[in-house]
């Protein structure tokens, strides 16, 4: 199946706010909206929701496009507190939580659209209900946890430095 130019430019700006975040999370330990990498997944990812909503491959509003409403609000929430509660350490948990889970939520659409496209001609899954899928997510799942206990002990470690 292939895409649209709309999907073309979806998955273009989609992809570059997945390596954003994941160039934070390697040299942050989040997603860090003060930084250039962050103001590109943070960008990226609203323009990625937004396009995403004039996407379907099945016809009308789906999952996809509630998920892609969700990120928009949990990203938008996170820029408020970063940028509005500069001097809440409580804010900061709120921030990295709600960035982290709009990059797992990111990555449900993504992974189901990659598996069932790439490679082409023999995709690695039929379907979402592939094993491989189902399999993959939960790793996503498990990672998206254990990165968020390490976001929240870290930055209660930086709260106590700051004297919050």
């Amino acid at each position: 199946m292939g895409l649209s130019s709309l999907g073309i430019f979806h998955t273009i700006i989609g992809v570059g706010a997945i390596v954003a975040a994941l160039v934070d999370f390697i040299k942050y330990g989040k997603i860090n909206l003060n930084k250039i990498s962050g103001k590109i997944y943070f960008y990226g990812t609203i323009i990625t929701s937004l396009t995403s909503l004039g996407i379907s491959k099945h016809g009308g509003f789906n999952p996809g496009h509630a998920f892609s409403i969700f990120i928009i609000v949990l990203v938008l929430a996170a820029y408020f507190l970063n940028s509005k509660r500069t001097n809440s350490g409580r804010a900061r948990y709120f921030e990295n939580f709600w960035l982290s889970f709009s990059f797992f939520l990111s990555l449900v659409p993504t992974v189901n659209e990659t598996f069932t496209r790439i490679p082409l001609g023999h995709p690695l899954a039929k379907d979402i209900k592939d094993p491989v899928i189902g399999n993959t997510l939960l790793v996503i799942l498990l990672l998206f946890i254990a990165g968020s206990v390490y976001q929240f002990r870290k930055q209660k470690l930086n709260n106590k430095a700051v004297g919050f």
